[in-house]
């Protein structure tokens, strides 16, 4: 785990930002008090997303918009 101050951190950003992203912990103070926390993003979190890739999945109703007859008494 990295502790270091905010100028500290200024001078080793890259050395911080490698360590993170080894999956280290690395917490940055600012008078003495932790107020950043660097954290590495795993590669499983980042998606292969695809436009259109549901495509065919999802149906919406012709009167979907359509007022509710529920909330008529609410309607003016």
């Amino acid at each position: 785990m990295y502790l270091v101050d905010i100028v500290e951190a200024q001078e080793k950003l890259l050395e911080l930002i490698e360590a993170a992203m080894r999956g280290e912990e690395v917490s940055i103070r600012k008078d003495n008090q932790p107020v950043v926390k660097l954290v590495g993003i795993s590669k499983q979190a980042k998606s292969n997303r695809q436009a259109g890739s549901a495509k065919g999945m999802v149906w919406m109703s012709d009167n979907f918009d359509e007022p509710l007859e529920e909330f008529k008494e609410y309607r003016s």
